[in-house]
């Protein structure tokens, strides 16, 4: 059975909804505040090969974070985005939902569906 992280914020009403599917669905997981234990730079490398739209896809660019930045993502190396997130982790979309091997961003039970079936978890006691 792999390991399933759930990156979160608990004041995010997409990262409540998440955490309630997992628990009607007796997922078991591993819970990580999205702030206070932000990914390192490998494990973000390691989402980024998961994602099938790269950047955009963790992004919160519509956040006034991401707005407030004042850069252009696209003259940036990988390397200077990947610093700039684990100095701000609010440029992240949330939740994060892996197994390692699959990508969930934002709330959608159907994906959550998918990555759950594949890893056969069962909620933790």
């Amino acid at each position: 059975m792999r390991e399933l992280t759930f990156f979160t914020y608990p004041s995010c009403t997409s990262c409540r909804k998440t955490k309630k599917w997992l628990h009607n669905n007796a997922v078991e997981y591993e819970e990580r505040h999205l702030f206070r234990e932000t990914p390192s730079y490998d494990e973000i490398l390691g989402l980024l090969s998961l994602t099938t739209e790269g950047l955009d896809e963790l992004l919160a660019t519509r956040s006034q974070t991401f707005k407030n930045l004042g850069k252009d993502i696209d003259e940036l190396s990988l390397s200077e985005v990947i610093k700039m997130i684990i100095d701000d982790p609010k440029l992240l979309r949330r939740p994060i939902v892996t197994d390692g091997k699959q990508l969930v961003v934002g709330y959608n039970p159907d994906a959550l569906k998918s990555i759950a079936k594949k890893g056969l978890y069962k909620l933790s006691s």
